[in-house]
């Protein structure tokens, strides 16, 4: 079975990072599915064709006039399911690892224009097969050349503006270069403790790096505990910014308070109902000692020790939405 490192790092992305609890990589749309919204889809085909045609001088999907056989024939390397109070929350994810810099076809062209293309069908692909009219759809690759870049960004930033205005939800992502450590790499290292599973190749790869090297993840310049009176820090977007809060909680603040970043007065005041609330707008508690009488539902099961002492940590975290 062939496996791809920049596969198995994104399965472990979405499952770890974006909390998808459904993962699967190398995915292909069966041929036993029935394609829906096969009107729309091919409508979506001629207004990206047209539009990069036009605008660009970009043959986007080359010499495919069969609408279907392009959409059954598409592939994602990872596509991934989040569930939450809000509904289903879809990730698809197109990796590209070449050592060089992104190389597709002859010229930089050519490469903006088969990442359009992958863009495409596979908003094609999710509306046709899952029926979803809203997902994260991204394309990484850690090197791409600043001449594809320039190029890329704002043919990227026309897809979306495309979507939007036909009322669709799809947001069309390129992480590449700095971002791809930032967003991806340093989240994934950040979180890796406690990941046992073997199928996940990246992380055990990484588990087994440092082992040997003593290695630890790249530092990354941590948030302050918030004092008494003073507003939640702001989590600038990057490495912090990509981790959901409830994971957030339940890596950084845990491995935070487990080192000693608070001093005993400020875990006082953490035990404290109001005082989390104000700070870090929990309605309860942000700590209660492991022995205390409270209601287990609303704290992770996996307690932790500040300075000697067993707490439990709050898990009613929530999104803010944008």
């Amino acid at each position: 079975m062939k496996i791809e490192v920049g596969e198995s790092l994104f399965y472990s992305w979405l499952r770890h990072v974006k909390s998808c609890q459904i993962v699967q990589t190398n995915w292909k749309p069966s041929k036993q599915w029935e394609l829906l919204h096969e009107e729309e889809i091919e409508g979506l085909f001629e207004t990206i064709s047209t539009h990069f045609r036009d605008n660009y001088g970009y043959e986007v999907f080359k010499q495919n006039h069969s609408v279907s056989q392009l959409v059954a024939q598409c592939e994602c390397d990872v596509i991934g399911m989040s569930p939450d109070e809000h509904g289903n929350h879809y990730y698809a994810v197109e990796v590209a690892f070449h050592e060089a810099g992104l190389n597709y076809g002859r010229s930089k062209e050519d490469a903006v224009a088969k990442v359009i293309s992958k863009f495409g069908r596979i908003a094609m692909c999710l509306l046709g097969y899952m029926n979803t009219r809203a997902a994260e759809i991204i394309f990484a690759s850690p090197k791409v050349n600043p001449a594809v870049e320039t190029l890329l960004v704002p043919a990227i930033e026309d897809l979306n503006l495309m979507f939007e205005s036909m009322d669709f939800g799809y947001r069309f992502r390129l992480i590449a270069n700095d971002d791809f450590e930032e967003v991806v790499l340093r989240p994934i290292l950040l979180v890796s403790d406690g990941v046992a599973d073997t199928a996940e190749l990246f992380m055990r790869s990484y588990q087994l790096f440092g082992m040997f090297a003593n290695a630890r993840p790249k530092p990354i310049a941590r948030p302050r505990i918030a004092r008494a009176g003073s507003p939640a820090p702001d989590i600038e977007p990057g490495a912090y910014g990509e981790i959901k809060v409830g994971q957030l909680a339940n890596v950084v603040l845990r491995r935070m308070l487990e080192e000693g970043a608070a001093t005993a007065e400020e875990v006082e005041l953490m035990q404290d109902a109001g005082y989390s609330k104000k700070t870090f707008d929990l309605n309860f508690p942000l700590l209660v000692r492991a022995d205390a009488e409270c209601d287990h539902a609303r704290y992770y099961v996996k307690p932790l020790t500040i300075a000697g002492t067993q707490y439990r940590l709050c898990s009613q975290w929530f999104e803010v939405p944008a």
